[in-house]
């Protein structure tokens, strides 16, 4: 089917108000942007009064997975149900889960009512995306992306510059309640403004295949993240588990007609180097985004303010990377564009790698902002060639199973990191227990002792500098896979 014949067949959604639905599809947008910047300024505040470092990076990793395993079953009940129905229901998950955040009175509790968030938050940005898709047309739809991609940028900047803001004069809970208005603001205005009439299509929802990878992959990361706290047997068991789940996915994905994770599709050998490539950026990501907050204020020491700069500075060099990569890959090649972010990555990761606690706030945002123009040269080469790689007719399920390995390795990058940092401070500082969560706090430090201050900050330092030295292996993966891209292939020459 071509595309203006796929363009007759969709269900009609009528839209006597376009730009007040495409303000309500921004807004969403913007609130499923900013909360993984926002929460990341705010962890080491939060760590500080929760405890419980240790499950640090399950805070992230429990959100982004739920999130990555649900994203292309709302799609699948999007077709069936309505993008608005879908939506409601998403959201209204992620809210109660957002809400339930702010409550938190235990690290264990906040985990648990991240992963809820994650639940609704797979819906949000996939049906947003999807109902702008129904009232532009094609050629509409560059404008319209330029709009979006304007939301990451601004939510970007915000989020880590409204976390520390928030943490400093307020309170945390307000880090997650801050979604609140934006979320019941874009479900009154789709209510009100988005008419749509469903025609009755016949899928199947890949709830086995959802099941299986949630399990997989949640147990894989609870031996990764917690495998030090974990006795010989019980280890193994968690193992077996993943292990079993994974391997059964594998075999059910074969014979299910619209699975979860489309095999198929990697048949293709752009895809499958697109999919691989956005994995390893999404995982090198969590090592700035998670831990360098965390490294600013436990190593050096500094307000929460200056670890929002830290981390905002990937978010500006970012944006206007993604920019400058958008007209390379036009004029040149999503390979060109590739190479030059990883190597990007490979040199931000270098810098960070190099901080310590003597060389101060500066070092961090210039690795900070190197990380971001890796990044950003990056994931639109890998986004873009997937797209441009199928027909109209599987491009939402290849956009989706780009979206969701992108995710996989967030969720993949928080859960490494993770357990080399908590290994790490382990190691060096066997009995640090609760210590380790007033280091975060700028409020909890003075009550460290000289000693015990300096032997908690020089293991933390270098357990990340580990995390970093990770991100510079990652990065030189990314390097390799960009370069075995296709040398001419571009938007402009597709075959």
């Amino acid at each position: 089917m071509d595309q203006a014949v796929a363009e007759e067949v969709r269900s009609p959604v009528i839209v006597p108000r376009r730009g007040l639905v495409l303000a309500a599809a921004l807004m969403a947008t913007f609130m499923a942007a900013v909360e993984s910047t926002i929460v990341a300024t705010a962890m080491p505040t939060i760590v500080g009064d929760l405890g419980g470092f240790r499950l640090f990076s399950w805070v992230f990793a429990a959100y982004l997975l739920t999130m990555a395993v649900t994203v292309p079953v709302y799609g699948r009940l999007a077709d069936i149900y309505g993008r608005k129905r879908v939506f409601f229901a998403g959201t209204g998950v992620f809210l109660v889960g957002t809400t339930l955040c702010g409550f938190a009175s235990s690290m264990t509790a906040l985990i648990v009512f991240r992963a809820i968030q994650g639940l609704g938050a797979g819906a949000i940005q996939p049906v947003a995306v999807t109902v702008l898709g129904d009232i532009y047309t094609p050629a509409e739809r560059a404008r319209v992306q330029g709009y979006t991609s304007s939301v990451f940028g601004i939510s970007a900047i915000v989020g880590p510059l409204l976390g520390a803001f928030i943490v400093e004069h307020l309170h945390w809970s307000l880090v997650f309640w801050v979604n609140l208005p934006i979320g019941i603001a874009s479900m009154l205005m789709f209510g009100v403004f988005l008419r749509e009439t469903v025609a009755p299509r016949g899928h199947r929802i890949d709830y086995l295949g959802s099941l299986l990878l949630s399990v997989g992959v949640g147990a894989a990361m609870l031996a990764l993240v917690q495998g030090a706290h974990l006795d010989a047997g019980a280890l193994a068991a968690i193992l077996s588990v993943a292990g079993a789940s994974l391997v059964l996915l594998a075999v059910h994905e074969n014979r299910t007609p619209e699975p979860i994770v489309p095999f198929r599709l990697w048949r293709n050998r752009v895809i499958a180097l697109a999919n691989f490539g956005i994995f390893g950026t999404g995982s090198a990501m969590m090592g700035v985004s998670a831990f360098l907050p965390a490294y600013v204020q436990g190593v050096l020491g500094g307000a929460p303010s200056v670890a929002g700069f830290a981390l905002g500075c990937q978010s500006v060099s970012w944006m206007f990377a993604t920019i400058a990569a958008g007209r390379l890959m036009i004029r040149t090649s999503y390979r060109l564009s590739a190479a030059i972010g990883a190597v990007a990555l490979l040199c931000g990761g270098a810098m960070l790698a190099c901080l310590t606690p003597g060389n101060g706030i500066a070092l961090a945002a210039a690795g900070s902002f190197v990380c971001g123009i890796g990044m950003g040269f990056c994931n639109p080469a890998f986004l873009v060639s997937v797209q441009a790689s199928v027909d109209w007719g599987e491009r939402g399920v290849a956009t989706g199973a780009n979206m969701f390995m992108r995710t996989f390795g967030q969720s993949f990058g928080a859960a490494l990191f993770g357990a080399v940092v908590n290994f790490g401070v382990h190691a060096r500082v066997p009995l640090a227990g609760d210590a380790v969560n007033k280091l975060l706090e700028p409020g909890l430090r003075d009550s460290l002792g000289a000693g015990q201050l300096a032997r908690l900050t020089d293991a933390f330092a270098a357990s990340v500098h580990e995390v970093y030295l990770l991100v510079m292996l990652i990065a030189l993966a990314t390097l390799a896979i960009a370069l075995l891209f296709p040398a001419r292939l571009s938007p402009t020459r597709p075959r």
